[in-house]
């Protein structure tokens, strides 16, 4: 069944059944006609045997041999002698003759004639028994008459094997035949082949147009139609990030104007209650922020060029990023680098906010009291990990998902993982979570393997 949804299987075994029915069709034409042909040789032998025997055999009996009903031994060599080369060179034993008078008596016969072969003379011309094909012919007097004979199972032999030298190539040919329309069929699917491997390589994000140089006129309707899929695909997906990105953009500065009437009047007010409302909205207006921050991060991640021209170090941008949380008063981090250059044609921005995301998440559900460990391998590989409760079984697919949080009251935006996974699967990196840590029964470590340079 998965060998008929194949089109190279279809058209290879429908062209191989059409040809192989024609080869026989042909060879079975080939063999009726030919058979209608060596009839038509067998009964102009018989014809010429007999035109030929019965003058020789009137001479011989004209010559003081009257009566006799066989020919003796030195006798038929004699009658015979001009007959019997091409004869028996033709037809050898099996032909047999009878020559009787013109009152049925038979005057002479080829050596092992049965007579009962023979039915009387009637007319001149063949006849066909049951066993046998005859020839009769009489003189120009009509006194003798002569019949020939040749068994139709000498016939049928010579047929059939007339019919197995024709099947006998077929058996070769045929084979051949089916191997080279595979052959055929394959390479000339070979343009269905590569569209299928562009697309089942292509990443989700990739909504760049299929090449259509080089397609049969066949498939260019296909390509087209899914070029201009991908076109309205890529300018919705645009709009949407153009959007979320212009929104979180406009909002930064009226959030943190309403930020700062927020901290005033709560410095200026002798309210308790008005200033705990203050704090209130000074905290919904931070997190507005925050969000409004990784709305931006999350259009630059699917939307940006996430590759450089040339390559970068990455221990620079790791180290800026932990230099970054160490003045904004986080102690907590542990950061190792390797002694090389870390060299990697990915966006320095784009690494910035994978590796931002990563920490913040770790800093936030990790212990308060451990460190988080920030460690870049020399093969482009970037760990964070924390202490803490590990995470349940599938909780990373679920959390990769866009505004998705923790079960924890720890608040947060719900898209920094989100971020993450977007990055690693345009620029083609590996992302394995592992909870809780090898050697300790807690806390979460998240690999990243990032495309490196090889030096």
């Amino acid at each position: 069944m998965k060998m008929m949804s194949s089109l190279q299987a279809r058209l290879a075994i429908a062209v191989g059944v059409s040809v192989t029915i024609l080869w026989l069709a042909a060879a079975i034409a080939t063999a009726h006609r030919l058979g209608q042909e060596m009839e038509e040789v067998f009964d102009d032998g018989l014809k010429t045997t007999a035109e030929r025997i019965l003058p020789i055999a009137r001479h011989d009996l004209r010559e003081g041999h009257p009566g006799r009903e066989s020919i003796a031994d030195d006798d038929e060599d004699d009658i015979g002698h001009d007959a019997r080369p091409e004869r028996e060179a033709r037809y050898g034993e099996d032909v047999t003759f009878l020559l009787r008078d013109k009152q049925g008596r038979v005057l002479l016969s080829s050596r092992g004639a049965d007579a009962s072969i023979f039915p009387p003379f009637e007319r001149q011309g063949f006849f066909r028994t049951r066993t046998h094909q005859l020839y009769y012919t009489a003189s120009a007097d009509g006194n003798l008459t002569i019949a020939v004979a040749e068994p139709l199972d000498h016939r049928r032999e010579l047929s059939q094997k007339m019919l197995l030298g024709l099947l006998l190539p077929l058996l070769v040919v045929i084979p051949l035949s089916l191997v080279a329309i595979l052959f055929a069929v394959r390479v000339s699917l070979r343009p269905v082949r590569a569209l299928r491997q562009e697309l089942s390589l292509r990443r989700a994000q990739d909504l760049s147009p299929l090449p259509d140089n080089g397609l049969p006129s066949e498939l260019r309707p296909i390509s087209s139609g899914i070029n201009q899929l991908l076109a309205r695909l890529k300018a919705a997906f645009d709009a949407e990030r153009t959007f979320a990105a212009d929104a979180a953009h406009e909002l930064r500065t009226p959030v943190a104007g309403a930020i700062a009437q927020a901290q005033r009047v709560r410095t200026e007010t002798k309210e308790a209650l008005t200033a705990q409302r203050a704090n209130e909205i000074e905290t919904t207006l931070k997190r507005l922020m925050r969000m409004s921050e990784k709305l931006m991060q999350l259009a630059r991640a699917e939307g940006g060029r996430l590759r450089a021209d040339e390559p970068s170090d990455l221990r620079i941008v790791v180290r800026m990023i932990a230099q970054d949380f160490e003045q904004a008063g986080e102690r907590r981090l542990a950061l190792t680098l390797p002694a090389a250059p870390v060299l990697s044609l990915l966006d320095p921005d784009a690494v910035g906010i994978l590796a931002r995301n990563l920490i913040e998440n770790a800093l936030k559900h990790g212990a308060q009291d451990r460190p988080v460990e920030v460690t870049l391998e020399a093969d482009g590989t970037l760990c964070i990990a924390n202490d803490g409760p590990p995470l349940p079984a599938g909780a990373m697919d679920r959390l990769t998902r866009r505004f998705e949080r923790g079960t924890g009251k720890i608040g947060g935006a719900g898209l920094g993982l989100a971020i993450v996974k977007v990055i690693t699967d345009r620029v083609g990196a590996t992302i394995d979570v592992i909870s809780p840590r090898p050697v300790m029964n807690q806390g979460v470590e998240v690999r990243v393997r990032l495309p490196v340079v090889c030096q």
